[in-house]
């Protein structure tokens, strides 16, 4: 069975990982922090250009042409930075989900394992609760793994649409911006 180096080298390791892991959402926070930090110093240029160039305009008809030739890259800009928040967040999870898949299957094989041993060692007449056991164990990894294709499915389902509809705005927007130049 175990002894207790081998019960505080399980616990080690974990709290290795449980810091690892906090280091991996840290970085994907100060990604996030830093895109947000050049958005918003761009924005802020951006907004002080069109102010000056709005104010410096005379005719009414100038500015509706200025209003007009800003709104696609705006919606450009939007996209882009949706696009690169998604891709912080989808590879923060990404790290994460294989440090946690590494960790169920080592708490499944530690549990095979296990329940080896105690197959081996079962007093006579307990093989149908070890049975049960075993058959319980496999249920239990068999959902967790469908599980884990649903989230795949329903994770790329996402990933797809994400994609399309920002490419359905930002043509709509060309389109729109177009129709307006005409």
């Amino acid at each position: 069975m175990l002894n207790a180096d081998q019960v505080l080298a399980y616990y080690k390791a974990n709290t290795e990982s449980l810091f690892g892991l906090t280091g991996t959402v840290f970085a994907g926070f100060e990604k996030l922090v830093e895109l947000n930090l050049t958005a918003a110093k761009a924005a802020l240029g951006e907004a002080a250009t069109t102010t000056r160039t709005a104010l410096s305009l005379k005719d009414p008809q100038e500015f509706l042409s200025l209003q007009t030739t800003l709104v696609q890259p705006l919606a450009e800009k939007s996209a882009a930075y949706g696009r690169h928040v998604y891709d912080i967040a989808t590879a923060t999870s990404a790290e994460v989900g294989t440090v946690v898949q590494q960790k169920v299957k080592e708490a499944q094989d530690a549990q095979a394992g296990l329940i080896d041993a105690l197959s081996k060692n079962a007093p006579a007449g307990t093989e149908p609760a070890v049975a049960a056991l075993k058959s319980s164990t496999a249920a239990v990894v068999g959902a967790y793994e469908s599980m884990q294709k649903a989230v795949k499915q329903a994770t790329d389902m996402a990933e797809a649409g994400f994609a399309t509809a920002t490419a359905t705005a930002t043509n709509a927007v060309k389109a729109s911006t177009t129709a307006k130049k005409r």
